[in-house]
C-alpha cells in the first residue's frame, strides 16, 4: 500500500494514470505535471468527474526544465513520457500519428530526451527512497534501466506487458551514504 504519499503524475496527459492511482490510493495526494494547456484543460475536467479535486491537483511543468523547489518532494514519480524517435513519427500507425500530439509523441532523435532530463533532474524531487515508474517504448527497457542506474537508482526493475513486452522501468533513488 502506498499510505500517504504524495505522487506526482509527470508528461500527465489526460492525467489517467496519476487518477487511477488516486482512486486506487485513497491515501495519496497526487499533482498531474503536464506542459500542454489542452491536456491540462483535459486532466481538470478528469478529476472533477472522478471527484478527486480534493486529492488531485493539476500544475503546468515542463519535464525537460528542474523542478521548482516549491513543488516540494515526492514519495513516487510516474511518467509515460513522450518516448517515440523524432524520425519514426511519419511512420506511425495513422491511429496514433493523427490523432495524438506530437508534442506527445516526440521523445528526440533516439526517443530518450524524457527519460534522461528526468531521471537526471527530478530525483531531486523525490524524498531519499522514493521510486521512478516509467513507461517505455518497444525496445526501450534496457537503455531506461542503465540511465537510472547510472543517476543513483536502485532496486531497478522491468515489468512485462500483457503481451510479454517490457513496459515499465522502476527504481529507487538510492541514499548517500
Amino acid at each position: 500500500t502506498l499510505g500517504e504519499c504524495r505522487v506526482l503524475d509527470l508528461c500527465a496527459g489526460s492525467g489517467c494514470v496519476g487518477l487511477a492511482i488516486a482512486s486506487q490510493a485513497p491515501q495519496a495526494r497526487v499533482v498531474l505535471g503536464e506542459i500542454d494547456d489542452s491536456a491540462l484543460k483535459i486532466c481538470r475536467q478528469n478529476i472533477r468527474r472522478n471527484s478527486l479535486s480534493a486529492r488531485v491537483m493539476p500544475i503546468q511543468m515542463d519535464a525537460r526544465e528542474k523542478p521548482a523547489r516549491s513543488l516540494g518532494e515526492f514519495q513516487c514519480i510516474v511518467s509515460n513520457p513522450p518516448y517515440i524517435p523524432t524520425g519514426d513519427i511519419a511512420g506511425l500507425e495513422a491511429s496514433v500519428r493523427d490523432y495524438e500530439p506530437h508534442m506527445a509523441l516526440d521523445g528526440g532523435a533516439d526517443g530518450m530526451d524524457f527519460y534522461r532530463s528526468i531521471a537526471e533532474q527530478w530525483k531531486e524531487a523525490l524524498t531519499p527512497g522514493g521510486r521512478i515508474y516509467f513507461e517505455v517504448g518497444i525496445g526501450q527497457a534496457d537503455a531506461v534501466l542503465r540511465l537510472m542506474r547510472s543517476q543513483g537508482f536502485g532496486d531497478l526493475q522491468i515489468i512485462k506487458d500483457h503481451h510479454k513486452i517490457p513496459r515499465v522501468v522502476l527504481g529507487t533513488l538510492c541514499q548517500e551514504i
